[in-house]
């Protein structure tokens, strides 16, 4: 996962980025020549943008660039990754370097996750 600052992420109006609230449901979406799509943490209790990345992902095959942006806290960053985003923005204030010492904690996982959908123990079989 990538991990930017507020200040290097920049909100682009383009066809091939789309902004998403957080209340909208990806069915509706056409997403031809989309690139990137920006989902929305507008508090860090707000966690519907994860179910929104792992429906992007799973069920309607984006490929393309999922980046959160609003509230993001470097303990969602693994749960994030887990659920299909590629890039986080920090909030002002957050130190990167913290934030990229979350993924050295974990050395795996038992469950599937959206990025790789089979579980550990199919992994060793």
């Amino acid at each position: 996962m990538n991990i930017i600052s507020a200040q290097e992420h920049q909100a682009v109006e383009s066809p091939t980025v789309i902004t998403l609230a957080n209340d909208v449901d990806p069915h509706t979406l056409n997403l031809v020549g989309v690139t990137r799509i920006d989902l929305q943490f507008p508090k860090f209790t707000d966690g519907r943008a994860y179910s929104q990345a792992f429906l992007l992902r799973r069920r309607l095959g984006f490929a393309g660039e999922l980046r959160a942006t609003g509230d993001v806290l470097i303990d969602q960053l693994v749960q994030m990754q887990r659920t299909g985003f590629d890039v986080a923005v920090l909030r002002e204030g957050v130190d990167a370097s913290a934030a990229q010492r979350q993924f050295e904690r974990f050395a795996g996982f038992y469950q599937g996750s959206a990025v790789s959908t089979q579980p550990q123990f199919a992994k060793v079989a």
